[in-house]
C-alpha cells in the first residue's frame, strides 16, 4: 500500500483491505516499516489526529492491527517507530540509529509467516527515503507486493497519481489499482473527470471509497478487487 503522498489516505485503504480480508475468515497480518509522529498521540496531546482527511484516535500501526484482527505487537506490526512526524531517516538520525534493510525484509517476512494474507502500507509516497540510499520503492520491490496505490480525488491528484504509477512501473512493480478516498456522496464534474483520466490514462482499475467512521470497521465497505492483491506469506521474498 503506497499513496501519492502524506496524508492521502494509505493507512484507512490498508486498513479497509486487512478488514476486507479478515471479514473472509483470513488470517491477516499486517506491516509498516515505520511509523512516525507518535508524539502527537502522547497523553497530553490532542485527542485525534488525520490520517489523511479523515480522524484517527490511534497510531497508524495500531489501527492496521485492530483492523486486521491480528494479535501482532508493536514491534512485529512496526519494527521502527519514532516521535516526531518527520521523514524516517530524519527521524532515525535524530534518534540515533540508523534504519536496516535487512531487519525490514526479515521483520516482513516474519510477520508473513503463518499468514493467509500480507497488508504491508509504506511511509509517505513511492521515493520517501527509509535511509538516504534505499527508499520505499526499493522495500516494495524487495517484497515483491502487488501494489496500491491512495490518491485524494480532488484538483491535483491526475499529475500526482500519474507519476506514482509511472514511478512504481518503472520499477517493475505490479500496479493493482488505485483508490480515490474520501470519494464524496455526490461527487463533482472535476472528481469523475479526474477518475475518469486516471483510469485511461493510467490503465489501471480505480476503486473509490467514502468517508469512514474510524472507530466502526462494521460500518466499512469492502475493497474485494484489492483485497485480491494480497501475497501470501510464500511469495514474500
Amino acid at each position: 500500500m503506497t499513496g501519492t503522498g502524506t496524508g492521502v489516505g494509505k493507512t484507512v485503504v490498508a486498513a479497509v483491505i486487512a478488514h476486507t480480508l479478515a471479514e473472509e475468515g483470513k488470517r491477516v497480518a499486517v506491516f509498516k516499516p515505520a511509523v512516525t509522529g507518535l508524539d502527537d498521540y502522547a497523553a497530553d496531546g490532542p485527542q485525534s489526529e488525520p490520517i489523511g482527511r479523515f480522524e484517527a484516535h490511534r497510531p497508524d500501526h495500531v489501527v492496521l492491527r485492530e483492523a486486521a484482527r491480528s494479535s501482532q505487537g508493536d514491534e512485529e506490526v512496526a519494527p521502527y517507530r519514532y516521535g516526531p512526524p518527520m521523514s524516517p531517516h530524519l527521524a532515525a538520525e535524530l534518534a540515533g540509529e540508523q534504519i536496516s534493510r535487512e531487519h525490514l525484509l526479515d521483520a516482513a517476512r516474519t510477520a508473513a509467516t503463518g499468514a493467509d494474507a500480507l497488508v504491508c502500507e509504506g511511509v509517505g509516497g513511492l521515493l520517501v527515503p527509509l535511509i538516504p540510499t534505499y527508499l520505499v520503492r526499493d522495500l516494495a520491490a524487495d517484497l515483491a507486493l502487488p501494489l496500491v496505490i491512495a490518491a485524494a480525488p480532488g484538483l491535483g491528484t491526475i499529475n500526482h497519481t500519474l507519476l506514482t504509477i509511472e514511478a512504481a512501473r518503472s520499477a517493475g512493480l505490479n500496479v493493482e489499482a488505485v483508490v480515490l478516498t474520501p470519494w464524496p456522496r455526490i461527487p463533482s464534474p472535476v472528481e469523475e473527470s479526474n477518475r475518469q483520466t486516471i483510469a485511461t490514462l493510467g490503465e489501471i482499475e480505480i476503486e473509490t471509497l467514502p468517508p469512514l467512521d474510524l472507530a466502526g470497521p462494521q460500518s466499512w465497505p469492502r475493497l474485494r478487487s484489492c483485497a485480491g492483491a494480497e501475497v501470501s506469506s510464500g511469495k514474500v521474498e
